[in-house]
């Protein structure tokens, strides 16, 4: 647990991490700490936009959800929009376990578990500008931007990367942001000195043959799969998608493929290598 960083340390932190900082108006006071307590603070919590040119949407927000919507926003171009400081709407309630483990520093638990715990009182919020398809890609300088604005925070609060978690981490409720968390992780960390630097990896993952998609087969792969289903319209998933392959990722495939013309047995809900490609399935 730690005491929140004033506005002045926070833009501070992130310029010495060598983050490319806009600061809007008034966004040292721009807040909803008069809804509740913020702080203390356990950790970072990242999210994608779901569309773009989103800078007004999460600086003002909507008359039903009143911003700011996030501390800052990450844009295509690396720059981090600072435009909140405090409280705001950026997590709503999460999962008490997962609230623990990220307290600890452990494992995050899988499902995440009944939505429990005010995540905007306990987690600073940034945006990431992405459609969250699948299909909108997260250039080189974005992504380098959401390590360095983690990394600044783990160093100012000597936290290690186990303490940045995705929205989709925290509630059942939510895909974003719609890259892999562990792979942020490792940068994270490595940045951070407590890791190596991983190899440049593939942008998806690679397909691991039919034969992986037996029932009850638990990888974070298949996890993965049902997020994308999931974000492609495809679900049909009455709870998760969850780490083990079965009846409802059948189902759930069996519309992806017939979204791509399959028909008949061909859309049996086991990947095949063409579908696979298309589905962009990303790294776990």
């Amino acid at each position: 647990m730690a005491t929140p960083l004033t506005a002045h340390a926070l833009a501070r932190a992130l310029r010495d991490e060598g983050v490319h900082v806009s600061e809007h108006a008034n966004w040292q006071t721009h807040n909803r700490n008069h809804k509740g307590p913020w702080g203390p603070v356990n950790g970072v919590m990242l999210h994608h936009t779901a569309g773009r040119d989103s800078l007004t949407l999460c600086r003002d927000g909507t008359a039903a959800l009143p911003g700011p919507l996030c501390v800052g926003l990450i844009a295509k171009n690396g720059t981090v929009h600072l435009i909140g400081h405090g409280r705001t709407n950026h997590a709503g309630a999460g999962a008490s376990a997962v609230y623990r483990a990220v307290c600890a520093e452990l494992p995050l638990p899988y499902p995440p578990g009944p939505d429990a715990v005010d995540g905007n009182t306990h987690f600073y919020g940034f945006e990431i500008e992405n459609l969250g398809t699948g299909k909108d890609p997260y250039p080189t300088a974005q992504l380098a931007a959401v390590e360095r604005v983690s990394a600044a925070l783990c160093r100012a609060h000597r936290w290690t990367a186990a303490s940045v978690i995705g929205h989709k981490e925290w509630t059942r409720r939510k895909i974003d942001p719609s890259f892999s968390m562990s792979g942020m992780r490792t940068r994270i960390d490595a940045r951070l000195g407590l890791r190596p630097v991983p190899a440049p990896a593939e942008p998806y993952a690679p397909f691991p043959g039919a034969g992986f998609f037996v029932p009850g087969r638990r990888s974070d792969l298949v996890t993965a799969v049902g997020r994308r289903l999931v974000a492609e319209g495809c679900g049909r998933y009455r709870v998760g998608p969850g780490p083990e392959w079965g009846a409802a990722d059948v189902l759930s495939y069996a519309a992806w493929q017939r979204r791509l013309g399959y028909v008949g047995s061909a859309a049996d809900g086991i990947p095949g290598r063409a579908s696979w490609d298309r589905l962009r399935v990303p790294h776990t």
